[in-house]
């Protein structure tokens, strides 16, 4: 198993701390991208790039992006953290998993197929942003998450960067790793952040009401 939080160790080591590269960082929510943020601020000169149109319902979308815009304000290491919105389009989420054609589908249990599709055009959209502005590299902060299959996320990741070798490069990584979840379950607390109870789609919802 390749340790993805070594890779990015090693990257971060090469890095010239001035000029800092250009990082855009897709971020799912303030409490995952908190310490993300404090991890990388150092290094890269970071914008964040929220694009999660598998988010429901839009209640929720709206909560998790302005949760984002107040925490940003309030935290250090997102002083000179730019935010990029996108547009709410959810269309784009169930286009991309291809239920329609694959039913089957939505039963999948969490770091299945169905999130592994949500992960990559996700990851597409951030990588298509960063090469049209020129940036130096792209991440996403999914991979702190228990929840999520960091393996899948780096293998899209390294995928994305192969097929486009002009572009930005893929930082590798596993944000949860070193204690990474811990520390953003702390500031979470420390700033009194909103931690959704469920990952963000229509089907996580849907398990979650049925626990209740």
């Amino acid at each position: 198993m390749i340790d993805y939080n070594k890779k990015m160790e090693k990257e971060l080591g090469d890095l010239p701390l001035s000029p800092k590269p250009k990082l855009l960082l897709h971020i799912c929510c303030g409490p995952c991208s908190s310490y993300v943020l404090e991890r990388l601020e150092k290094y890269f000169d970071i914008t964040a790039y929220f694009y999660n149109p598998n988010i429901y319902p839009e209640d929720e979308y709206s909560r998790r992006l302005n949760e984002v815009k107040e925490f940003y304000k309030k935290f250090p290491q997102a002083k000179d953290v730019s935010i990029i919105e996108t547009d709410y389009v959810i269309k784009e989420y169930f286009d991309a998993i291809e239920v329609l054609d694959h039913l089957e589908i939505e039963l999948d249990k969490e770091k299945g197929e169905r999130c592994r599709r949500c992960y990559k055009f996700r990851m597409e959209k951030a990588y298509n942003y960063a090469k049209e502005n020129k940036f130096d590299y792209f991440c996403t902060s999914l991979s702190i998450s228990p929840h999520k299959d960091s393996e899948k996320i780096n293998i899209i990741g390294e995928e994305i960067e192969k097929n486009n070798p002009d572009g930005p490069k893929w930082l590798y990584s596993d944000f949860k790793k070193e204690s990474g979840f811990l520390r953003s379950l702390e500031i979470s607390k420390e700033y009194n952040l909103y931690r959704q109870d469920y990952c963000g789609c229509i089907y996580s919802f849907e398990r979650f009401i049925k626990l209740l």
